[in-house]
């Protein structure tokens, strides 16, 4: 793998694509914490409801969601239709408009391992600490995120690399834009179409290498933030 051999364009989509995966990884943390606390703890008859719906992802082909998304997103649909009216741009064909994608295709890749986490937490602690005067912030803080380290860290490496590899959803909603929407799946995708083989061979080869190593990384990272709590 040559790296110094790569064009402008691919590190170009080698940038976006990162800048995408970072995006959607934070806005999901901030989305999936409060879903996935609702959804561990919650008795409400919706919670299957709700945590079928944020499970869609997993089953449906990510054609079948990007091209919802590029009607709803798209000039004449509800939410693309309703900025061109206020004079702003809709959003398919967009680098927003695939971010949108990706964060509804990646959500249950961040919901999952958190709601996990969230619901291994012995209640009797929080209890504890609210005996000890601790507010919901102070329990969250200091007693949940501490015991949900393993949760958010998989939820953090699975995110990422999911939406690095993301294909189906841009491509309905994105196209190949340079600069836009033309991540790395989909540099690699036009230059099998056009018979580039060696230039779809190196991007392939980053993208094989960064998920073997971003795999490597999560493993020994949580094995050592594991160990603490493994009984001696």
């Amino acid at each position: 793998m040559n790296l110094a051999g790569m064009t402008p364009g691919e590190w170009q989509a080698i940038w976006l694509t990162a800048k995408l995966a970072g995006l959607t990884t934070l806005i999901l943390l901030l989305l999936s914490a409060p879903l996935a606390w609702w959804l561990a703890h919650s008795r409400s008859c919706w919670v299957n409801s709700v945590a079928a719906l944020v499970s869609l992802p997993l089953v449906l082909p990510p054609t079948v969601i990007g091209f919802y998304l590029l009607i709803v997103l798209g000039p004449q649909g509800a939410v693309g239709g309703t900025l061109e009216r206020l004079s702003l741009h809709h959003l398919a064909f967009s680098f927003w408009g695939i971010l949108v994608g990706s964060v509804i295709y990646s959500l249950p890749f961040a919901v999952q391992p958190l709601r996990d986490a969230f619901a291994a937490i012995d209640s009797r602690l929080l209890d504890a600490a609210a005996t000890l005067r601790a507010n919901a912030l102070d329990r969250f803080f200091n007693v949940v995120l501490p015991l949900s380290r393993s949760g958010i860290l998989t939820a953090v490496v699975i995110t990422f690399a999911h939406t690095v590899g993301e294909f189906g959803v841009i491509a309905m909603l994105g196209g190949s834009i340079a600069g836009e929407t033309r991540v790395v799946s989909m540099a690699i995708y036009d230059h099998s179409q056009a018979l580039e083989y060696a230039a779809a061979h190196r991007l392939s080869a980053v993208l094989l290498g960064f998920s073997f190593l971003t795999l490597l990384l999560f493993y020994a990272i949580n094995q050592r933030v594991m160990s603490p709590l493994k009984p001696r």
